[in-house]
């Protein structure tokens, strides 16, 4: 691990502040002190500045509308503008250029690139992602969405759940099994989906929050061009890898930083809320210090392996299980600083259901009571804590395995006659 930065980055980290500073508001405190309708029109207004400016994509070449940078001046961006309080995008962008956009770039043809690229962040394609479904949540290979071949064009029926933005979104990266008689991790497609068609129906899902962030996808006979498979016919399991690993890629640079801000705010509610003379308080505090600091540490070695050429590996959910477990103890901590307060909660929701509170929220009961229901939530999604659990234990570990599944083709295991 390495913990500094080189004098070139650094230069280019005050480039950086610069263009904050030039293109900022006057008194900017950070887009959590917006009211959530200011924040969303903030973010649109963001986006099309960053385009502008080549920084929207920031490591994309330039012939795709990119910004031409490396990756650790693609980091030092992130970081800066997470300091900033200032988003990198809209929500849908981590799906259409975090994810699928580099994906693309990684395993796609010249003429995807050419043609997804520019529309992506021209923002006239809306990205969201079709993985999980009803049976195939954790156990992603088991993916029963069907993709049959009909002359020029693709035929998709089946159904996603917990689509993040989708409602947002008129294109769908798809999972889909496009032929059943091979080992499950086999026989999967990594599709390109429009969804404004008939045969899409995009259903929302109502969270604890009231939100409803998440959706249900369904494909009745829905359509998409045959040449719109990326990485090859029956490969989807390796691109869809890849994009799992696009997916954590900046956020051993981001994630800690977010948390810091948001530990800091709690010790600001400790001392508005008179709680941080109690000595049960203090020690909770304490702990959740450390941890945090241990998390900045876990992603400086995640980023230096990032940096210097690696790869994503099983070792990543070291991270993924630490944060989203760290954030369940540090809500559970804000709620009982809030005590009964917490029971009839006022003010500003977070602006999103995913992750900590925007930098620069206020300390509203109804900030930290949401983010105590989101961070349930963050348990659960990009990979259990029971799932990272196992990958470490049987795949960095070397721990014993746990009894093996059945084997045979993905329709001999659902029991389906040919």
């Amino acid at each position: 691990m390495d913990p500094t930065y080189s004098p070139e980055a650094e230069a280019y980290r005050a480039t950086v502040k610069s263009f904050l500073a030039s293109h900022l508001p006057e008194g900017w405190r950070g887009l959590g002190a917006l009211p959530a309708d200011e924040a969303g029109v903030f973010a649109k207004q963001w986006r099309a500045t960053l385009h502008e400016n080549g920084l929207l994509a920031a490591s994309w070449p330039k012939q795709y509308g990119g910004g031409g940078l490396s990756s650790l001046e693609q980091v030092i961006v992130a970081e800066e503008f997470l300091k900033a309080g200032v988003p990198t995008g809209t929500s849908n962008d981590t799906f259409g250029i975090q994810m699928v956009g580099n994906t693309i770039l990684h395993w796609g043809t010249d003429e995807q690139k050419s043609h997804f690229l520019p529309r992506i962040l021209s923002g006239e394609d809306i990205w969201c992602q079709g993985y999980s479904e009803p049976n195939a949540g954790s156990d992603l290979a088991n993916v029963g969405t069907r993709a049959e071949l009909d002359g020029d064009e693709w035929v998709i029926n089946g159904q996603k759940i917990w689509t993040s933005a989708g409602h947002l979104a008129n294109w769908i990266f798809v999972l889909a099994r496009s032929n059943p008689d091979v080992p499950k991790h086999k026989g999967i497609t990594f599709l390109l989906v429009p969804i404004d068609q008939p045969g899409v129906e995009v259903r929302p899902i109502k969270m604890m929050t009231g939100d409803s962030e998440f959706n249900e996808v369904f494909f009745t006979n829905a359509r998409t061009a045959k040449a719109n498979v990326v990485g090859g016919v029956g490969n989807g399991w390796s691109v869809a890898m890849t994009l799992l690993g696009y997916e954590r890629g900046e956020a051993a640079a981001t994630t800690p930083i977010a948390f810091r801000i948001e530990f800091d705010r709690l010790v600001s509610l400790a001392k508005e809320k008179g709680r941080d003379q109690d000595p049960l308080i203090r020690q909770r505090l304490a702990q959740a210090f450390i941890k945090v600091e241990i998390m900045r540490y876990l992603g400086m070695r995640t980023l230096t392996r990032f940096l210097a050429g690696g790869h994503p590996g099983p070792e990543d959910s070291t991270f993924k299980l630490y944060w989203s477990e760290y954030h369940k103890i540090v809500s559970e901590l804000a709620v009982d600083i809030l005590g009964a307060e917490a029971m009839t909660p006022s003010g500003r929701w977070p602006i999103s259901s995913f992750g900590t509170d925007q930098p620069g929220a206020p300390n509203d009961s109804a900030s930290w009571v949401g983010t105590f229901y989101v961070a349930r939530a963050g348990t659960i999604y990009a990979g259990t804590s029971q799932v990272q659990r196992n990958i470490l234990g049987e795949m960095v570990l070397g721990l014993s395995k746990e009894p093996g599944a059945p084997r045979g083709t993905w329709r001999e295991l659902q029991g389906q006659s040919v």
